[in-house]
């Protein structure tokens, strides 16, 4: 049980920070230990040792005491009477500002799986405000999961622990807390696979009881290997979690036996220097496996995390992983950005040097200001947050993080969005390659642009990161937006004439409320989709409007703008929807009760139903010649590509078509599939206009609907 006394964390916070303001400490544990006075914990215990705990969690991070009074009051203003205002003017506006970042926080974080993607959107913008906020929170979750036991719900806790793996787990990586990050993935692991946690935990246990002698005298052997020039260092053999096990045997397809680098050796250098003379020493001495050899000295992990890591066919002829790296580098692996505030005074900022390791956090803000929906931000915030790293130089030496996998494009938008979405080409170490080359480490990379190129949306299919995917996918929406506007706008226009009303798009503010829409554009956007007809737009303006135009159409229903032989006269005629005939085909009627004659053509696969019925079909055929205006339906395929249907419209009108509705049936990251009603004049009229689409390289196919 957690102890309510203030001493140990005092002791704990003055081993780092001898300057540290007892009384202003002091005062925040009697502030918020008296607000939860009567408060108690689902195990029972008082509610403060919450607090509490968090608070000690942070000083063993060696955190400022901004953050540690923060962890003491965050729920002050959650769970009891207290204001924001009341601890602002007790411990000034920083504090409150981060207490009220926590609250905000608690309050969104993720209820259920419904809900997750949009409640970590919020998670993300409120911590931009101040990164702080972040590492609160994450030691509230850690005390929370070396609690959860006490929760009866197994669901509840299975929910917390997948949110724990999913979202908390990768962010205390992010920002290289890997104590932080090792312990809500093992506490996650345990609840949702215990049994494998188990297995995982006796085997470790097995290999330990027999290698302990094997792994002392690797690491004395190693230890002697640099102490041979004049570079001692105690080397730390470091078996890996449970988790990491398993992540590794479900990423190599292997059972544990298999893996051979369960153990990590770690030697300790004065400077990076001798990290390096430590490195030639063992690879001098013991053949190195290629292609797992990384300098994150160098080359540092976005997080801030340094290391030299090698393998190598070390003592005892044993594969085993070596870590090389320095006190300071030692201390940004175990407490990462959190490092940076360990010896900060009260209101001194972080430097600009300090935010270089926060980069990647400036990306999931701007995926957030390109994301269309919460489930898509949280798509590409995870592609950020679990991808390795590969590092790539500009032409002008600027180092660029990517993930593993990542392209010439992810490059090209990595730098900026601008560049992303005018790049035509790149060169990769001088030499042309292709825009989907993926990308090594060590590469330069010089993206060629123009200025007035456009990003393609078959990019999406090979790029990697989230950054470019919503960049992409903001201005390719963007760009089909104006053109649905044009395509609407033309509909709206032509149902205007039809009605013999002169069109002035002013005129449709007065139905901006009736369609719950802000704008003619949102209008446009609707028709263009067919979510909402011309005419219904019409009957909403003038409802008279709209019935003379629904006069003009009654001549359609009952009298054949074409005519048709084999008809008795003055019968009603209608033409099948199914397959639209016109002039020029073979076609044949079917008598339908209180309906009139339906006109078909030969082929309508709708014909079957009447097989048994023939005192039902009438011998009709088209005039000689005839024509006039009839409704066809094409089904086309179309590159998901701006432009394109606006280009298709035009062609159309081009060849005398007129389009009346355009009805989106299926949509993927390259194609759209539409069906189309086109008036026409006869069959040889819609044949030349199928042929000249057949021709356009936008148009992947075009058939008559139905054939």
């Amino acid at each position: 049980m957690t102890q309510l006394d203030i001493t140990p964390l005092i002791t704990r916070i003055q081993r780092y920070n001898p300057k540290v303001d007892v009384t202003l400490l002091q005062d925040a544990y009697d502030f918020a230990k008296k607000a939860h006075r009567g408060q108690v914990r689902a195990s029972g215990e008082p509610y403060f040792t919450h607090p509490l705990a968090v608070a000690q969690i942070l000083a063993d991070i060696r955190f400022d005491l901004d953050s540690i009074i923060t962890a003491l009051l965050h729920d002050v203003v959650e769970d009891t009477e207290i204001s924001l205002k009341e601890i602002s003017e007790r411990f000034g506006g920083e504090i409150a500002s981060l207490v009220d970042g926590v609250t905000k926080l608690t309050r969104i974080e993720m209820q259920s799986d419904n809900r997750q993607a949009e409640n970590f959107r919020k998670f993300i913008l409120a911590t931009s405000e101040d990164i702080r906020v972040l590492f609160v929170k994450l030691a509230d979750r850690v005390h929370n999961m070396r609690t959860l036991d006490y929760f009866a719900s197994a669901e509840k806790r299975e929910r917390i622990a997948k949110e724990t793996l999913n979202i908390f787990a990768p962010l205390a990586d992010r920002v290289g807390i890997a104590n932080f990050q090792e312990e809500l993935e093992d506490r996650g692991f345990m609840v949702l696979n215990p049994k494998m946690r188990e297995t995982i935990l006796s085997r470790l246990d097995e290999f330990s009881a027999e290698s302990e002698q094997l792994v002392q005298q690797i690491c004395a052997t190693l230890s002697s290997d640099v102490e041979d020039i004049g570079l001692a260092s105690p080397v730390k053999g470091r078996r890996k979690s449970p988790y990491s096990i398993w992540q590794k045997m479900q990423r190599q397809k292997v059972e544990m036996e298999e893996l051979s680098d369960i153990m990590a050796f770690r030697l300790i250098m004065p400077t990076p220097e001798a990290c390096y003379r430590c490195l030639g020493v063992l690879h001098q001495k013991y053949p190195m496996v290629m292609g797992r050899f990384k300098d994150y000295i160098s080359t540092p992990k976005a997080n801030g995390y340094q290391s030299l890591h090698t393998t190598i066919i070390g003592p005892q002829k044993k594969k085993i992983e070596v870590q090389i790296r320095t006190p300071e580098m030692h201390d940004i692996a175990i407490n990462g950005v959190a490092s940076h505030w360990s010896y900060k005074g009260r209101g001194e900022k972080v430097s600009d040097t300090d935010h270089k390791q926060l980069n990647w956090f400036k990306v999931l803000l701007h995926i957030l200001e390109n994301a269309e929906s919460s489930m898509e931000f949280l798509e590409h915030t995870q592609m950020e947050m679990y991808a390795d790293r590969v590092f790539c130089f500009s032409p002008k030496g600027q180092l660029i993080s990517l993930p593993k996998g990542a392209t010439a494009v992810d490059f090209a938008y990595a730098v900026h969005s601008g560049l992303g979405h005018t790049c035509v080409g790149v060169k990769i170490n001088g030499k042309v390659r292709q825009l989907a080359t993926q990308l090594n480490n060590g590469d330069q990379v010089e993206i060629l642009n123009k200025a007035d190129a456009m990003p393609s949306p078959q990019w999406e299919n090979f790029v990697v990161t989230g950054r470019a995917k919503s960049a992409i996918r903001r201005f390719v929406r963007s760009e089909k937006q104006k053109e649905f506007c044009k395509l609407g706008r033309s509909l709206i226009k032509k149902a205007f004439i039809e009605a013999g009303e002169t069109y002035d798009s002013r005129k449709l503010r007065r139905v901006w409320s009736h369609f719950k829409v802000a704008s003619n554009d949102e209008i446009y956007i609707r028709v263009a989709e067919n979510l909402l007809r011309p005419e219904t737009i019409l009957a909403a303006l003038d409802p008279e409007m709209h019935a003379n135009k629904k006069g003009q159409d009654k001549p359609e229903d009952h009298e054949p703008p074409v005519a048709i032989k084999g008809l008795i006269p003055g019968v009603a005629v209608h033409y099948g929807s199914c397959c639209h005939p016109l002039p020029g085909e073979r076609i044949i009627g079917i008598t339908t009760t209180g309906k009139g004659i339906t006109v078909h053509r030969i082929d309508c696969f709708n014909l079957e139903k009447f097989s048994s019925t023939p005192e039902l079909w009438v011998d009709i055929e088209w005039q000689h010649g005839a024509a006039g205006i009839v409704r066809a339906q094409l089904e086309t395929v179309l590159l998901n590509q701006p432009g394109s249907l606006a280009s298709i419209a035009n062609m159309i009108s081009e060849y005398g078509g007129n389009i009346t509705n355009i009805q989106l049936t299926s949509r993927d990251l390259s194609f759209f599939t539409f069906l189309t009603d086109i008036e026409v004049k006869d069959v040889r009229h819609l044949t030349s206009i199928i042929a000249a689409m057949g021709a356009n390289p936008l148009i992947e196919s075009v058939k008559r609907a139905g054939s």
